[in-house]
């Protein structure tokens, strides 16, 4: 299955409640941490909400 790598690249002060839930629910932490997940649709969707917020790469 593809994996996804996801960095958080902005700060999330300013942004709604469900977007800062949205960065904890997908393991961030801290700004530039990166963590991988498997690209399902429940994963594409979060990114998706957060998409302004973070940076995606697709890995094999």
């Amino acid at each position: 299955m593809a994996k996804l790598t996801i960095t958080w690249k902005k700060s999330a002060i300013g942004y709604t409640q469900d977007q800062r839930r949205t960065i904890a629910g997908l393991g961030l932490r801290k700004l530039h941490q990166t963590v991988v997940h498997d690209d399902t649709p429940s994963i594409r969707g979060m990114v998706n909400l957060v998409r302004h917020l973070v940076e995606v790469k697709e890995t094999a």
